[in-house]
Formats: structure tokens, sequence, C-alpha cells
């Protein structure tokens, strides 16, 4: 392949937003490149939709607006990415109908297979939005929850949250969620499964 034919295949920014907006496939997007976003399991599903359901039960009338995994979040003006939930504080955000770009608190449900890159190289993209001030990873296969936030040194420390604790508090929205209802209905031998079948 020669050089023009490489630089053909870079896609802008505008070209992945309008193509987006289309597909029935959600994509990533980072620096020119796009990504299909693989499906999730049973454990995954319930996971995001519990931590959704009680963020957006707690900031009811808040002015604070939670999403699913549907949504975008705009970590830079080349990096679009689709958390499994978000909460924005933003009134700018209110007015942008496919992405957010002022997330207070992003949570990624971790797989056997992403859990390497949602630690590593998505965590430092996510780093460059200064609304950021929590970012969660949530075990699927056993009951632990790791918080990175953001001090007042602006430096991230790290909290993990498991047994014997009851809940995981959250300092971004000021919510503490119990395990229970955060794991509820989860079948870990199924999640277990998901975490050797690679």
């Amino acid at each position: 392949m020669n050089a023009v034919n490489a630089e053909q295949l870079i896609i802008t920014p505008e070209d992945y937003l309008s193509g987006e907006n289309l597909s029935d496939i959600r994509h990533e997007y980072v620096d020119g490149d796009i990504y299909a976003m693989a499906g999730g399991s049973d454990a995954h599903a319930r996971i995001s939709g519990n931590a959704f359901f009680l963020l957006k039960t707690h900031l009811r009338g808040s002015g604070c607006s939670t999403y699913l995994s549907d949504m975008k979040v705009q970590a830079s003006d080349t990096q679009y990415f689709y958390p499994d939930v978000l909460v924005t504080c933003d009134a700018a955000d209110r007015k942008e109908n496919y992405s957010k770009r002022a997330p207070v608190l992003i949570i990624e449900v971790l797989s056997h297979s992403t859990e390497g890159y949602d630690r590593g190289k998505k965590f430092e993209y996510y780093r460059q939005m200064e609304s950021l001030q929590e970012y969660v990873l949530i075990d699927q296969s056993d009951v632990h929850v790791d918080v990175f936030r953001k001090n007042a040194q602006q430096r991230w420390e790290l909290f993990s949250f498991s047994k014997p604790e009851k809940e995981v508090c959250l300092d971004s929205v000021k919510c503490c969620l119990s395990f229970s209802a955060l794991y509820e209905d989860v079948d870990f031998k199924l999640a277990e499964g998901e975490q050797t079948s690679h």
C-alpha cells in the first residue's frame, strides 16, 4: 500500500460523526480510526442497567443527566467513545443531541477482553476531559468496584470497594450504591463463563 492510499483510509471526525448517525452498529473513533463495538454479556447488560437506574433515580430533578451506552462522549476533537454509563451536569451538554463533552462520571463494566484497555489507554483518553471527576470500573465476575477519583491537586486516586463492604460511594454525584442493587439479578456463574471463554 502506498502513502496516498494510506492517507485516504484516515477518516475525519466529520465523516465519522455523519456516518455514525446513520449506522446500525456503534463505533468508537480514535484519531482517524474507527472500532466497532461488540455486544456485551448478560452480566454486563444487567450491571450497566442497574447502575443507570440507580443513578437516574438518585439524580432526578438535580439538573444532571444519566446516559447508557448509546450516548457518545467526546474526549477530544478526534476521540469519541461509548461509555457503559455516563453522567453530565453541564448545561451545554443538554443542548447536544449526539455526544456529550463534559461528563463528571464515567462507568465501564469490565470484560475479559477489554479490561486492560479500560484500565490503561481508554482511561488516558478520558483523563483529557477537565470535567471528569470519577472513573468507575465494575467487575462483572465478582463483587468488586474500582473508583478512580480526581483529588484537589488534580491527581487521580484509586479507591477499591469489595466484600465485606456493602456499597460503593461516588463523590461526583453524592451517591452511594449498594452492592445488592448494583449486582441485582447477576448470575456470577454465567459471568465466570464469559471470563474463561476467550
